[in-house]
């Protein structure tokens, strides 16, 4: 997908950060919008920042809830006629803690928003996108989507399970020639307020400080290079030099894994 003028776009969790700079590049090009938040007054004050001659459409919700994505699919369709992309931004984080510490409320609230949010989102709207010609999906991973790190298990394993949903679903889609082209995004740190958003994050405000030094990447160019990448049909979009490193080296490991469990079989 080239050109984005006229094309309707949908995109959950614009109510700042990511959703909101990406919601404000394509209007900015000329694309019809469909904004999804939990958050109704960062959603209100996202559609203010967009050109006024954009055609928007808002819908306030919890996208863990599965008759609500659904829902929002069937509207957006009624509103615009048709819908070329769908965008699962929406997430969030815990602060860090040690697998066994975190109570299993949070986990089931993390995986609710940031696994079962991509996952109804993506089904919601694929029989509308598979319609179109040429269309994209595109679901929000992590750079702690391609490896694990301590502290932080409730988000890589959401994390993980949308890296492996959505590379699924990108072969079927290529197999099945539906004109979908499917994307998994793994930005590394960047400049939102997820951190500070976190569930727990008020009880430790100096390891979230030290936290938001390693980001990188302002939102205006992530949403820039994710963009590129769906001009580009990438199947995986790395956001910011960090993703860059995180994945060089992660592969790097993977090949001395292999390189050291080969060896040993063959002295065996």
């Amino acid at each position: 997908m080239k050109d984005f003028k006229n094309k309707v776009i949908a995109i959950t969790g614009a109510g700042s950060g990511m959703g909101r700079a990406l919601a404000i590049n394509f209007a900015k090009q000329g694309a019809k919008l469909a904004l999804n938040d939990f958050n109704e007054k960062g959603l209100k004050e996202t559609a203010a920042m967009l050109p006024t001659s954009a055609e928007v459409f808002t819908s306030v919700f919890d996208v863990s809830k599965k008759d609500d994505m659904f829902k929002f699919a069937d509207d957006v369709v009624k509103k615009f006629g048709r819908v070329d992309a769908m965008i699962n931004n929406a997430g969030v984080a815990i602060a860090k803690h040690t697998t066994d510490k975190v109570p299993i409320e949070d986990y089931e609230w993390i995986l609710g928003i940031n696994m079962w949010g991509v996952m109804y989102g993506s089904l919601a709207f694929l029989p509308y996108l598979r319609k179109q010609k040429e269309s994209a999906l595109v679901n929000f991973s992590s750079i702690f989507g391609l490896h694990g790190i301590p502290g932080q298990t409730p988000y890589a394993t959401a994390k993980f399970a949308v890296r492996g949903f959505t590379e699924s679903l990108e072969l079927e889609e290529k197999i099945h020639k539906t004109g979908v082209a499917v994307s998994c995004v793994h930005p590394g740190g960047i400049k939102t307020n997820i951190a500070k958003a976190a569930r727990g994050a008020e009880a430790d405000p100096e390891t979230i400080k030290n936290f938001e030094k390693m980001f990188f990447t302002s939102s205006e160019k992530a949403a820039q290079i994710i963009i590129n990448g769906m001009k580009s049909k990438k199947s995986r979009i790395l956001v910011g030099i960090d993703a860059h490193f995180f994945n060089y080296f992660v592969n790097k490991l993977r090949f001395m894994a292999k390189y050291i469990v080969s060896s040993g079989y063959k002295k065996m």
